[in-house]
C-alpha cells in the first residue's frame, strides 16, 4: 500500500517536481506553501507523511511540527531542506520529526526515505546523521552524569562539534574537511566559542574539553 504524502514547501516548483518523480509511486494527497494552511489541512486529511520545508515564513518548518505533532501525534514528518546546517537537522529533529534529507537527494533516494518513515525507521542523509549523533551523545553524557554544564549549553550543536573535534587534536584543516566548511569558518567558530567560555587560546580550550570527556 502506497502512503498517503502530503507536500509543504514555499516554492511552486520543488512541489511540481516531486510531484512529477514520485507521484506514480507515492499518494501524494495535498499540498501547502504557507504554514497555517499546512497546519489546517494536515489535520483534517491525517496522511503518513508530511514532506517538510524547513525555511519557511511565519515560522517555517518548526511551526508545522510543534502544532500538529500536538494534535496529531501519528502524522510522521521527514525534513526537506536545502540547508545541512546542524543547527537545524537537530531542531527540527528534537521538534519530532523523523528524518531529514538535503534537496540534492535523488528521486529514488527520497522515495525509499518516504517509505522508510511511514514504515517508523529514522532516515538522514549520511553526513547529517553524524549531526544527531553528535549532539545526542554529548547530551546523553550529562544526563548520565546526574548533571548540565551551563557553559557548555552556552553552545550551539556546531560549536559543539568543533570542540569535541579539538579535544580528539584535530587541526583547523582537518575539522573543516570533516564538517565540509571553510578553514576560516572553523576559525570563526573557535573565536566564538573561546569568547562564550572565556578562555584565551586553543590549548585552554582543548584542557576544557578533556575535562569534561568531550573527546
Amino acid at each position: 500500500m502506497q502512503p498517503r504524502v502530503f507536500l509543504v514547501d514555499d516554492h511552486e516548483l520543488i512541489r511540481t517536481g516531486i510531484r512529477s518523480e514520485l507521484s506514480g509511486s507515492l499518494d501524494i494527497i495535498g499540498e501547502a506553501d504557507e504554514v497555517q494552511a499546512a497546519i489546517e489541512i494536515i489535520l483534517e486529511r491525517r496522511p503518513d507523511v508530511v514532506l517538510l520545508d524547513v525555511h519557511m515564513p511565519d515560522g517555517g518548518g518548526l511551526a508545522v511540527l510543534r502544532a500538529v505533532t500536538d494534535l496529531a501525534p501519528e502524522v510522521r514528518f521527514l525534513a526537506l531542506s536545502v540547508s545541512d546546517a546542524s543547527e537545524d537537522v537537530i531542531s527540527v529533529i528534537r521538534a519530532g520529526a523523523r528524518g531529514y534529507v538535503t534537496k540534492n537527494i535523488s528521486g529514488p533516494d527520497l522515495l525509499d526515505a518516504i517509505y522508510r518513515v511511514a514504515a517508523g525507521d529514522a532516515v538522514f542523509s549520511p553526513r547529517l546523521a553524524g549531526f544527531v549523533l553528535d549532539a545526542f551523545s554529548l547530551e546523553g553524557r550529562h544526563l548520565e552524569a546526574g548533571d548540565v554544564d551551563p557553559d557548555l549549553d552556552l553552545l550551539t550543536p556546531r560549536e559543539r562539534q568543533v570542540l569535541r573535534l579539538i579535544a580528539r587534536g584535530y587541526s583547523y584543516r582537518d575539522i573543516a574537511t570533516e564538517l565540509a566548511i571553510s578553514a576560516k569558518t572553523v576559525e570563526s567558530h573557535v573565536s566564538s566559542v573561546l569568547r562564550k567560555l572565556q578562555l584565551s587560546n586553543r590549548h585552554q580550550l582543548s584542557n576544557w574539553a578533556s575535562q569534561r570527556h568531550l573527546n
